[in-house]
């Protein structure tokens, strides 16, 4: 004779709650991005809406239209794992929360328009070439150290409201025709003031002193 030993009903509900209170499989589908308000997310795959995160693995930030992959991971926790696809019209950004290092033996950019901007931008190189038609730089304050400063140009015009140089050894001007014009005062000192002229030296002035 068998005997069936009885299982209170207590057991039983809090066995049946157990299980449906247990994480489900990971499953993967995907979904429509609804909205998107910095890292809130939310995305409706046909049949109903909820709020998901993003992976870190997705650098691609994505936006409202989006066709997204997503993955359950949990009874209430969804990730968006890659933008499968979106309109063409639509600007992709992409983000990384923290630090970002790319590391590479050869890195290309090519673009039609390059913006770059930062509040503080330090660039350290062993040779670079800046290769271009025009070049435009803006700032407050420009300072260049160096050892060697070599230009070359086919003409050059410099305007400043105060120009001040000063130069430690020999300051040398090589030209065919100089030209110094003052307003007001014309200066030169030295210790020996040195003139010749191969064949002409004139002075003319309404007075001119001598001593």
């Amino acid at each position: 004779m068998n005997t069936v030993a009885s299982v209170p009903a207590h057991r039983n509900r809090r066995s049946v709650a157990a299980r449906a209170q247990a994480p489900s499989s990971p499953a993967c589908w995907s979904a429509q991005v609804e909205a998107c308000d910095g890292a809130a997310l939310r995305v409706c795959d046909g049949e109903q809406s909820f709020e998901v995160r993003r992976a870190a693995s997705c650098l691609l930030m994505p936006a409202p239209g989006d066709q997204v992959a997503c993955v359950r991971t949990g009874p209430q926790e969804v990730w968006v794992l890659a933008v499968l696809q979106r309109a063409a019209d639509t600007p992709a950004v992409l983000r990384c929360d923290g630090p970002l290092e790319i590391v590479a033996t050869t890195l290309s950019l090519r673009s039609e328009r390059l913006d770059v901007t930062a509040e503080h931008a330090v660039l350290s190189v062993g040779v670079a070439e800046l290769i271009g038609r025009q070049l435009r730089a803006v700032a407050t304050t420009v300072k260049v150290v160096g050892s060697v400063l070599t230009s070359v140009m086919d003409r050059v015009t410099h305007f400043s409201r105060h120009y001040q140089r000063t130069t430690q050894g020999t300051d040398r001007v090589s030209a065919i025709h100089i030209e110094c014009e003052a307003e007001q005062l014309l200066r030169m000192q030295a210790e020996h003031v040195l003139a010749n002229g191969s064949k002409l030296v004139k002075a003319r002035g309404a007075q001119i002193h001598f001593g």
